[in-house]
């Protein structure tokens, strides 16, 4: 075993080490992470499409107009089916909510049917609501296909981080598992794309044709994903340990380290050394079938929400704390009202507006692949502080510009509207370093293999109510306490953030997925691996007693 295992038997947890030379990337892990983050795009392209600035038309007409050229759906919508602007503030903001019901049943689906058949579901859904979506002839059914598409998100969201990381080799996990992230970056831009190119039909097909594209990739998405192999770590849980086994070899960055990662996964299981050492010991009883828990997600909800063990609980703590505080340091508000903030600051012309809200897109998109690259080299930890110290920084700037430039005269702030720009520039800079893609890349890589899918599932879920209130609820609160005062509310919740990072979340960086447990008092000697009273020897004994080779 590794340098960290035997630190670990001493009785220490080991900080985390990068290899002293990084292998070269495995590319059939990277063809499967692509494939998978692809889901990704849905979720951009379906949102961005005609949620960008979901903006009332009122007190700033001129918002209007920048509507109609970043994302037309909205203004055409209007004119068709006859709906008011609140209709329209509900149906981008609504996906939110919808959306947990995907993420929450993704969990045990996951470990019902596994991560592939998982994502070839989530693209189906995708594609009934785009299609719903594109043919509505009503608010009502256009609200019906909002609806189904919600829950493809949620579905798409929790399951490419979970499957990325488990079929990923330990030294580039950090790189593969933030693709997600970038594809819906990527999905954000054909959203805007698909805008620009379809705005010049007629009214009442412009907005159906949006929308009826979105129908198109997933069919192609579906067929890839039927290509990729299942993950490795669900197939142990199935006891398939042959198939994972082939899995692992094709994923992993040497034969020794594909037998280390089946090794640690059959330990973290409960399989006793020598079951499922042979290639034909393709099946394996993994738990005691009278019980029938484990294998397909039976009984998590118990340990992870009503009796969790403490290891299991700071888990859950940090997943739900990570996934809070990057919603609710304003990301999302920052981003779609950002013409808002622009106008405050005096950029009151619409070719203005535009180009100053397409470099925050850049901005986000250019930094998240910044992140991408320094993930496996610097570590979670750096990146995540550095991130969150950034924002706050950002946000205190932006906050103190906007005040400055109330008590100012009118047409007497051009100096402070270009440091408001900068930032909001540096703000999604910051986000896109760190918090942005690393909530997922964290979430993915803590949890213990039985509890992943559906812990992640609540971090999601988690994620998503707080996007939605934060969105939906920003107008009313820059009316209450003024812009500034809003951005210095989400200053200090990052800050908050910030030592939450610091003082909760150890660094998972060159961790096998099986090893990041102990850095939360978890592991072999930890009071998680009893279950029902049996501890892991007995549970062994079953499982010898009971082997099958097919």
């Amino acid at each position: 075993m590794s340098k960290q295992h035997d630190a670990a038997a001493d009785g220490g947890i080991p900080a985390a080490e990068a290899p002293a030379k990084r292998p070269p990337l495995n590319k059939y892990a990277l063809a499967c992470a692509v494939l998978a983050s692809m889901n990704s795009i849905l979720l951009g392209y379906g949102t961005r499409t005609h949620m960008t600035h979901t903006i009332p038309c009122t007190p700033l007409p001129y918002i209007c107009t920048h509507v109609s050229v970043v994302s037309g759906a909205q203004l055409f919508m209007k004119q068709d089916l006859k709906i008011t602007d609140t209709e329209i503030e509900i149906l981008a903001g609504i996906i939110n909510i919808f959306s947990l019901v995907g993420s929450l049943a993704a969990g045990r689906t996951s470990d019902w049917i596994g991560r592939r058949y998982t994502m070839v579901l989530a693209a189906a859904i995708f594609f009934a609501g785009a299609l719903i979506m594109g043919l509505a002839p009503s608010y009502g059914i256009l609200m019906l296909g909002r609806f189904v598409a919600g829950v493809g998100v949620g579905y798409a969201l929790m399951i490419a981080p979970v499957y990325t990381a488990e079929v990923a080799p330990t030294s580039a996990r950090g790189l593969l598992t933030s693709f997600p992230e970038v594809f819906i970056n990527t999905g954000v831009l054909l959203g805007y794309v698909s805008n620009y190119a379809f705005h010049g039909l007629p009214v009442h097909l412009s907005w159906r044709v949006m929308f009826l594209v979105g129908a198109v990739p997933p069919l192609f998405l579906a067929l890839g994903v039927l290509a990729m192999p299942e993950s490795p770590r669900w197939l142990v849980m199935q006891g398939r340990i042959g198939d994972a086994r082939r899995v692992l070899a094709k994923t992993s960055d040497s034969p020794a380290e594909a037998e280390e990662r089946l090794a640690d996964i059959k330990k973290a299981i409960g399989i006793p050394d020598g079951v499922g050492d042979s290639d034909d010991d393709d099946e394996v009883v993994v738990v005691d079938r009278r019980n029938k828990k484990g294998s397909h997600g039976e009984g998590v909800w118990r340990d992870l929400l009503i009796r969790p063990t403490p290891p299991v609980r700071r888990i859950l703590i940090a997943c739900l704390g990570l996934q809070f505080f990057q919603q609710a340091s304003g990301i999302d508000s920052v981003v779609l009202y950002s013409p808002r903030v622009f106008e405050k600051a005096g950029l009151t012309s619409n070719s203005n507006s535009l180009g100053a809200t397409m470099a925050v897109g850049a901005s986000k998109t250019l930094f998240i692949l910044v992140a991408t690259f320094f993930l496996d080299r610097v570590g979670r930890r750096p990146l995540l502080l550095t991130s969150a110290g950034g924002m706050v920084v950002s946000l205190v700037t932006l906050a103190s510009a906007l005040h400055a430039i109330d008590r100012l005269p009118e047409g007497h702030a051009t100096p402070l509207a270009g440091v408001s720009i900068a930032a909001v520039l540096t703000f999604v800079a910051s986000f896109s370093v760190g918090m942005g893609p690393i909530a997922w890349v964290y979430s993915s890589e803590i949890f213990p293999l039985r509890l992943r899918a559906q812990g992640c599932a609540l971090g999601t879920a988690m994620n998503r109510i707080m996007s939605g209130a934060i969105t939906m609820s920003f107008i009313s609160l820059y009316k209450a306490i003024t812009l500034a005062g809003s951005f210095y509310l989400y200053a200090g919740i990052a800050a908050a953030g910030w030592l939450f990072m610091f003082f909760f979340l150890p660094e998972t960086r060159g961790r096998s997925l099986e090893d990041t447990e102990k850095l939360f008092g978890g592991g072999d000697d930890g009071e998680d691996n009893k279950e029902d009273g049996h501890d892991v020897h007995k549970k062994s004994t079953e499982l010898s007693s009971k082997q099958t080779v097919t």
